[in-house]
């Protein structure tokens, strides 16, 4: 049994998946120690940040398109497509070494519905997304404003909370967890025009 079987079953999420989730983390850890990816540099330290990752999944409607904005090494975009692979996922990287990674990753995991562009959010026109999200790339309150500029109308924009805040747009969904004993959420916001 590999190690994210449990968070997925928990999750409600297919099991199967963590063989793959597995070989996203050989090949981030092998890159990782090349460019720098993330601070993430054992096996356990980049298994909390995938397993933080998995929580994002079970918010992403079924066939929804999706923006991942600072994707980074793949967190939580490969995390999502990996999981996921009835959505479309488009990850935005300005960084190209990290940018290189994702496409390496989508290939080499078979993840044909991951598409990596080296671009900053500033340079991506389209704004018709179901979904945008953004893992620590961003101030919170700042990231989802500007998804929400992302999505269609009825479409949600996601970011992860580290600290509970006080000042997020009105009205938004809190979805909290336990992470290696600290205290993290999903927040999501809706925007109704």
């Amino acid at each position: 049994m590999t190690r994210y079987v449990k968070y997925l079953e928990v999750l409600g999420l297919q099991g199967s998946t963590s063989s793959v989730l597995e070989a996203f983390g050989r090949l981030f850890l092998r890159w990782n120690s090349s460019i720098n990816l993330s601070s993430a540099r054992s096996d356990d330290e980049l298994a909390e940040h995938v397993i933080d990752s998995l929580h994002v999944v079970p918010r992403i409607a079924t066939d929804a398109t999706v923006l991942d904005v600072g994707a980074g090494g793949g967190l939580p975009c490969v995390v999502l497509a990996i999981c996921r692979p009835d959505v479309s996922v488009t990850a935005l990287e300005p960084v190209h070494k990290k940018h290189a990674f994702l496409r390496t990753a989508a290939r080499e995991l078979k993840l044909a519905n991951l598409e990596a562009f080296a671009r900053r959010l500033d340079d991506h026109a389209e704004r018709d997304y179901d979904v945008a999200m953004s893992r620590a790339t961003f101030d919170l309150r700042e990231w989802l404003l500007l998804g929400l500029e992302r999505v269609r109308i009825g479409g949600l924009a996601l970011g992860f909370e580290g600290v509970e805040r006080s000042d997020l747009p009105e009205p938004f969904t809190r979805y909290a967890y336990d992470l290696a004993g600290k205290q993290r959420a999903i927040v999501s916001v809706e925007r109704f025009r």
